[in-house]
């Protein structure tokens, strides 16, 4: 396990203490399982879809919930009744999973989609007015006049 230590970037910063606790989750997504894979695919400016394959998996046995900037995906196995059957090889995993995503600052979730087996949430940037860039406008003022050094010493 690799562990850095966060401590001296933060003796100067205010306020960026959520940062850590980022780089502390990419770390540990990292680490985590691959199952079920995955793919983040960016299709405009400021939109996104996550497509999960989902082989085996229903409507009903699916649950994304977003809260603090973490979109959480996850799947209940269902009971199969296994008896009776031989399998030689069995390749499709259907089992329970968890699948947490860190989402940037003011990432919505706009719906998400099941076909064929692919799971498809589609994700916006929606930044509030508030917080966009705006220009601001610069009033001219009067020019100053310059006083010159004969003026000086006469006044």
């Amino acid at each position: 396990m690799n562990a850095f230590d966060t401590a001296p970037l933060f003796r100067s910063a205010i306020g960026f203490d959520r940062l850590a606790r980022l780089m502390d989750t990419a770390r540990a997504a990292a680490e985590g399982p691959a199952y079920p894979p995955y793919n983040i695919e960016k299709t405009g400016d400021d939109s996104y879809v996550l497509t999960m394959a989902v082989a085996g998996f229903g409507p009903d046995d699916l649950d994304i919930t977003s809260q603090d900037n973490v979109l959480l995906v996850s799947g209940k196995a269902k009971a199969e009744d296994d008896q009776g059957r031989r399998y030689l090889h069995r390749g499709i995993a259907g089992r329970a999973f968890e699948r947490r995503f860190v989402l940037a600052d003011h990432i919505q979730v706009e719906g998400a989609d099941l076909a064929n087996g692919l799971l498809h949430v589609a994700l916006k940037r929606e930044v509030p007015e508030a917080l966009k860039p705006r220009r601001i406008p610069i009033a001219a003022s009067r020019p100053v006049q310059p006083v010159l050094e004969g003026e000086k010493q006469a006044a």
